[in-house]
């Protein structure tokens, strides 16, 4: 799953190309379901996503070890949000979504 969905020249230079490729083939089995559930749910935006998730994380009663994956989802999300602001790109244009 670390190839890329055929738009291996977006973000412009190649050391910016290189950045992007390493990023992805780092990321996690979770990073790479949330960028899936970005595109196919969340109509390819992470705030819908992470409203939705703190939301669920604010209603009581929750479970604790979810509380604790939502968390960690957030900031999962929040990483890759940072991280295709400054390179100008989107995850899942280089995350297989099948």
């Amino acid at each position: 799953m670390t190839e890329s969905a055929g738009n291996s020249d977006k973000g412009g230079d190649t050391a910016v190309s290189r950045v992007v490729s390493d990023f992805v083939n780092g990321l996690s089995n979770e990073h790479r379901m949330l960028i899936v559930l970005k595109a196919q749910l969340y109509d390819g935006t992470w705030e819908p996503m992470l409203d939705d998730l703190r939301n669920r994380l604010a209603g009581k009663p929750y479970i604790f070890k979810l509380a604790n994956r939502i968390k960690d989802d957030i900031e999962r999300i929040e990483q890759m949000q940072k991280f295709e602001a400054e390179h100008s790109i989107d995850l899942a244009d280089y995350v297989d979504l099948s």
